[in-house]
């Protein structure tokens, strides 16, 4: 227990680090060590969110915009970290015959056909939920709980992926990051689910296992295409779970 509050200062800056673009001090990395950590990242960034969309909506701008607002926000908050990786895991796993060809064409900065289907299918998903959390939201206690919990949900299948697959390419940013243990990894999903729990209730059960369900296709899917995951996969992770939490929580209210 001291080693782990000893570390905590550490391994709170490393996530904040790789996974947003806000200013933050240099410091020496904890890498996989940390991604215990990284539900706490996508709670600060719903929370965020969270915020925005209150002060939009009080304002007396629509849901609809609100929610565009919202994601454009997150998106720059993040340096479209998730999203580039949703569009290069599309190409790459749909694009290709070979394992080869497929980890080439997610290596390559340009998006083809199946990535930019991929983000818009994927931004109209999470808009069209997004916009009907925000309505049930006016009629309710806000959008805070909705986004802080989806926040932290969508961030922990990452170290999930990571300790469950190994790396595909033996390079790039998931190689550099390490490999999380098992330990780290579920202490990464018992931390978003207590969150989820904490904020809605019995709507977390849905929320993990919506959670846990695309994570496992995911996987799946890498495993037998390029023979494990990439930084890009855990990107594309990130998108699919917030939008099967976000769904869940469009029809709660």
């Amino acid at each position: 227990m001291r080693d782990i509050a000893l570390r905590l200062p550490s391994d709170l800056l490393s996530a904040f680090a790789l996974l947003t673009r806000l200013p933050l001090p240099d410091h020496r990395g904890t890498g996989s060590a940390s991604a215990w950590a990284w539900p706490l990242v996508g709670a600060v960034l719903g929370a965020m969110g969270a915020a925005l969309a209150s002060g939009v909506l009080w304002l007396g701008v629509t849901p609809g915009v609100t929610a565009a607002l919202v994601l454009a926000a997150g998106a720059m908050l993040t340096g479209a970290l998730h999203e580039d990786g949703l569009s290069d895991t599309a190409d790459g796993l749909f694009g290709g015959w070979t394992r080869e060809r497929r980890l080439e064409i997610m290596k390559d900065s340009r998006v083809g056909s199946y990535g930019v289907l991929a983000l818009v299918l994927a931004t109209l998903a999470r808009w069209s939920a997004l916009t009907a959390v925000l309505v049930h939201a006016q009629q309710g206690s806000g959008p805070w709980t909705a986004l802080i919990a989806a926040g932290a949900l969508s961030r922990a299948p990452m170290a999930l992926t990571m300790a469950l697959l190994p790396n595909a390419r033996g390079e790039g940013l998931s190689h550099a990051t390490g490999r999380p243990t098992a330990a780290t990894a579920l202490a990464s999903l018992a931390l978003a689910s207590g969150i989820a729990v904490a904020l809605t209730g019995w709507t977390a059960v849905p929320l993990v296992l919506a959670t846990l369900a695309v994570t496992l296709w995911l996987a799946i899917t890498a495993l037998r295409r390029i023979g494990g995951q990439t930084g890009d996969i855990l990107g594309a992770n990130q998108q699919l779970a917030e939008i099967a939490c976000l769904t869940v929580l469009s029809a709660r209210g």
